[in-house]
Formats: C-alpha cells, sequence, structure tokens
C-alpha cells in the first residue's frame, strides 16, 4: 500500500518497529511490511528513525511539491544493477537502437491517446465526427514517426516535433469531451491555469516518481536520457519511459471530471494559477491508486498496472544487457 500525506502537521514517528501517524489529533500506528511508498504532499514532521526504517523495508519515500511534481526523495544508496546498462544508455545516443526505443515509445503513447480519443468519439454522438477529425492527424504523425531513421541526436528534434503536434491535438479533444465548465485551452504546466490541469500535473507528478523508482530498481541511470537529454539536472530517462504510461494519468483525471467526481472547493488560487488542495488531492489519490492497482494483462502476464512500469523498466534493461553481449560475441 501507499501512505500519502495531505494534511498539514502531520507527525510521523516508529514506535515499537511501526510507523506511528498522528494527524488531525487522531492516532495510528501500520506495520513497514505493509506500505510500499509513502507520499508527502505537506508540510510534515518525520524523524530519522522513519527515514531507516523505511530504507531497511525498501519503502520509497517521495516528497511532491505544490504541482505534483516529485522534488526528492528518500532511498537506500545503492544501485539497483550493474554498471554496463549506464554505460549502454550513454551510448545509444550515438546508434539506432537509442532512435528505434524511443520511436517505439512515442509511438506507443500515441497508440495510447489514439485508443482512447476513439473511445470518447464512440460515446459522444454530436462529437463523433469532430473527434475522429482530429484523430487522423495523430495518426499522420505517428506514420511520420515510424519513417524516421538515422541516429537519435539526429533526429531528436523531428521525434520531439511530431510528438508534440500530436499531443497539441490529443489534449484538444480531451477538452471538447470534458464538461463544458471545465474545458480547457491546451496543456499548462506551472502553474496550472484551470482545474484539469491542476489535476493532470498532479497525477503525472505521481506518475513521475513511480517511473524513477522503478528504473532505479531496474538499475537503469534515470538522468541518462534519450529524448530528453536537454534537461539539465533531471532525470531524463523517466522523462523518456513515461510516455508509454500517461495514459494511466490521463484516463483517471478524465474520469474524475467526466463523472462529475470534481467541484471547485477542491482547486484552490495561486499567483498565475490554480492548484489542488488536501480535497482534491485525497479526491485524486484514491481513484488513482484503485486504477493502479487493479490487474490487467501485460505482454503475457496478469499484473497490477503499477507493475506494468517495473516490468517494462525491468525488460528496457535486459535489452541493454543483451546488446553488449550481443557485440562482444
Amino acid at each position: 500500500m501507499e501512505l500519502i500525506f495531505t494534511t498539514p502537521g502531520t507527525y510521523i514517528n516508529v514506535k515499537d518497529g511501526l510507523f506511528a501517524i498522528s494527524s488531525d489529533n487522531k492516532k495510528s500506528t501500520i506495520s513497514p511490511v505493509k506500505v510500499e511508498r509513502m507520499i508527502l504532499t505537506t508540510e510534515a514532521i518525520i524523524t530519522t528513525a522513519v527515514l531507516q526504517l523505511a530504507v531497511e523495508n525498501n519503502i520509497d519515500l517521495v516528497i511532491l511539491n505544490r504541482s505534483g511534481e516529485p522534488v526528492g526523495r528518500f532511498w537506500h544508496s545503492r544501485f539497483g544493477s550493474i554498471t554496463t546498462i549506464r554505460r549502454k544508455q550513454l551510448e545509444l545516443n550515438m546508434n539506432e537502437k537509442g532512435l528505434d526505443d524511443v520511436k517505439e515509445w512515442v509511438i506507443s503513447k500515441l497508440n495510447n491517446q489514439i485508443d482512447f480519443c476513439k473511445e470518447l468519439a464512440k460515446n459522444r454522438k454530436k462529437l463523433h465526427d469532430q473527434v475522429l477529425e482530429k484523430i487522423s492527424t495523430i495518426e499522420a504523425n505517428r506514420e511520420k514517426l515510424a519513417d524516421i531513421k538515422g541516429r537519435m541526436e539526429e533526429k531528436r528534434s523531428r521525434i520531439v516535433g511530431l510528438e508534440g503536434s500530436a499531443s497539441k491535438v490529443y489534449f484538444d479533444i480531451l477538452a471538447l469531451c470534458i464538461p463544458e465548465r471545465y474545458m480547457f485551452n491546451g496543456r499548462s504546466r506551472q502553474p496550472a491555469k484551470d482545474p484539469f490541469n491542476a489535476f493532470l500535473n498532479y497525477a503525472y507528478g505521481v506518475l513521475y516518481s513511480l517511473v524513477e523508482k522503478s528504473c532505479i530498481i531496474a538499475g537503469l541511470d534515470p538522468y541518462i536520457g534519450f529524448l530528453h537529454t536537454d534537461n539539465y539536472s533531471k532525470p531524463s530517462l523517466v522523462f523518456d519511459i513515461i510516455e508509454n504510461f500517461r495514459i494511466y494519468a490521463d484516463r483517471v483525471v478524465f474520469r474524475l471530471f467526466s463523472k462529475k467526481m470534481v467541484n471547485d472547493k477542491m482547486v484552490e488560487k495561486i499567483p498565475g494559477g490554480c492548484s489542488l488542495n488536501k480535497e482534491g488531492k485525497r479526491l485524486l489519490f484514491d481513484d488513482y491508486n484503485k486504477y493502479m492497482e487493479t490487474v490487467i494483462r501485460y505482454g503475457n502476464k496478469n499484473m497490477t498496472r503499477s507493475n506494468t512500469i517495473q516490468a517494462f523498466c525491468h525488460k528496457f534493461a535486459n535489452s541493454l544487457i543483451k546488446e553488449k553481449e550481443k557485440n562482444e560475441s
């Protein structure tokens, strides 16, 4: 399970080998063996004993900022695997495998967007033809991506341009299909300009932290990416890999709005935009966790959506090891 702290002033300590939590004059304890991740979304007091117990039980402790972006984590000091993997990551920008991997990931993202938008079109007769017309633009960009050949460093800007224009159309479709009062004008990040983007930014932030953890466990260096290499001191591989899984956050947030589960009291104004308050975070986390713990078919196995990310990272890390072995044979 995940422990998510949204109440300011929460105090977390250790008592008799258990996490002891005090919040809003309520006290509770929980065994560390039941916890996979702890997420701090607000001001809280946490002791060094909590950090040590978390490390001893391989519990990922993540701090999110107001927009839901992970700003720090406490994790054990061991890397997940061998340096061979990280060396191969550095080489991918210089060969065709790097380009092929990134193309596959971005095309996977576009396929997810296309499938989702087709579902929306099917259930919205008045918007059906308009949505299908927009989907054709995403499909055209997908075909152009598939035709790109060469090395990653030579084709990066082309891939970014095609992905970006497809995503713009995708969010135009989502804006058309949510309840009219929450329609938005494109993506806005720091800060969000509207409630939909505020929820989406936070959902992406939670997803970022899960992808980064999965990279570390698989022995991948989160900071050696291929498509997002221009982000100084940013986990660029996380930004690359998350493309395959953004649809998880998209579907959760869209459902909250389409089912009219969101209300204006869940968002607060901040300079230049808006962000989620405690009530909004709680709604998002509750629905997001249920969705991510649902078992689906992934490859030839049944696993939770959360575990599909770990499986993806392990598969990618193994492909780098096999690439090294092939070159040495």
